[in-house]
């Protein structure tokens, strides 16, 4: 059974780390593009970052670039989401997904990935 498991969520102040973790199980992920997303309450989910299936090219969103930094660890069937200087609105649920490809596309849309985590909650909050 193919399945992504997301952990390393939780509540932490504004300005604090958290490191995401997405787990496959099922598949390898060596070759597909893996991406991460966010959904807050009452918004559409958005795309988060992407990297590709070598690791070797990386994507984010404008709203958390020099903040945030995805990479990979294929040995570990592993992609991470290492996010720092949080702020308020980056409180959201968090999944991470699999892309059909092995590459990231320009935009990060939800419909170019196939198979999805269940999700973390990340809360930033004083």
């Amino acid at each position: 059974q193919l399945q992504l498991v997301e952990s390393g969520g939780g509540l932490v102040q504004p300005g604090g780390s958290l490191r995401l973790s997405c787990a496959a199980s099922g598949f390898s992920l060596d070759y597909y593009a893996i991406g991460w997303f966010r959904q807050a309450p009452g918004k559409e989910r958005e795309g988060v970052s992407c990297i590709s299936s070598g690791g070797g090219r990386t994507k984010y969103a404008d709203s958390v670039k020099g903040r945030f930094t995805i990479s990979r660890d294929n040995a570990k069937n592993t992609v991470y989401l290492q996010m720092n200087s949080l702020k308020p609105e980056d409180t959201a649920v968090y999944y991470c997904a699999a892309s059909g490809l092995s590459y990231c596309l320009m935009n990060l849309r939800r419909a170019d990935f196939a198979s999805w985590g269940q999700g973390t909650q990340v809360t930033v909050s004083s």
